[in-house]
């Protein structure tokens, strides 16, 4: 498999990336992680669609996390102006010029902020992938989620947002019941290594931007609200969200009666968060034909 790593210097730290078919010869898709704090790994799923659509598949893991700098001590690192400026630095030393962008869940945000705030020239579409554009609206929508689990698992969910108390055994097994149903996992031998692979600590980088709780967002994007700027996208955008995903159908329907550019959403019916591993050909099969159909023009 024809596969470049590499780092590129930011800021003082440095950026890991790796392009999968690096000499395909349709227009580059630049994935962008969830978290903050996760890394690439998952998107490894997609390494196929490169050599199978003749395309280049970049993707990197985001300063604070994975095989890039994960400094410590830094909070004021944790901004979503960092994470803008590293994606910029990342185009610019690849030379990225004309490219289609992919970000799932917080690399959703992301690409709506990088998209929104600055109006990069260059992008020829984007995929916004079991993502949001409101912070306040998915801590409603966690609260409902919550509902919708056994009453126990709700109560002791509930109660920990209201004391800000995550360490419990009780409530990281309530946490577990939360993300087997709305998230991922459980996962087992069968599970794809890219998955399952151990990652380096990002918890200052995710803690201190989201916060502590899955739910209800407290850190440096607990005001991330840009629902109403989501008309400022020009180029296509696709949404794909999965019908049990805590990226719920109204947050995905919200967002697409916002967005005024030419746009499509589909829901993968027995997906949650982690639509491209678990209904994998549906999800490549919606991605494709949106690049190529956006090539074609």
């Amino acid at each position: 498999m024809d596969v470049k790593e590499g780092y590129i210097d930011f800021e003082g730290y440095q950026t890991y990336y790796r392009i999968v078919n690096p000499e395909g010869h349709k227009t580059p898709l630049l994935l962008l992680h969830g978290g903050p704090g996760s890394t690439h790994n998952s998107f490894e799923l997609l390494d196929h669609v490169a050599f199978d659509d003749d395309r280049p598949l970049i993707m990197y893991d985001q300063i604070g996390c994975g095989n890039s700098s994960i400094p410590e001590n830094h909070p004021e690192l944790w901004v979503k102006e960092t994470w803008v400026r590293e994606l910029e630095n990342l185009r610019a030393k690849l030379d990225l010029r004309e490219i289609h962008l992919m970000g799932h869940s917080w690399g959703g945000m992301l690409a709506i902020i990088y998209l929104c705030d600055k109006q990069p020239m260059g992008i020829k579409s984007v995929n916004l992938s079991s993502t949001l554009s409101s912070a306040s609206l998915w801590e409603q929508e966690a609260r409902r989620l919550i509902k919708l689990l056994d009453p126990d698992t709700e109560m002791i969910l509930l109660e920990a947002q209201e004391t800000d108390s995550w360490d419990e055994p009780a409530v990281k097994s309530a946490i577990n019941e939360y993300y087997h149903r709305y998230v991922f996992g459980p996962f087992d031998e069968n599970t794809p290594e890219c998955i399952t692979r151990k990652k380096p600590n990002a918890f200052e980088s995710y803690v201190t931007a989201w916060g502590r709780s899955e739910f209800a967002p407290s850190g440096t994007l607990k005001d991330y609200e840009y629902t109403d700027k989501l008309n400022m996208i020009t180029c296509p955008v696709m949404l794909i969200s999965g019908a049990s995903d805590e990226s719920t159908p109204l947050q995905n329907k919200v967002m697409y009666d916002a967005i005024t550019a030419d746009k499509r959403w589909h829901i993968c019916p027995s997906s949650n968060h982690l639509t491209y591993y678990y209904e994998h050909e549906l999800y490549v099969k919606y991605l494709t034909e949106f690049l190529n159909e956006i090539d074609g023009r």
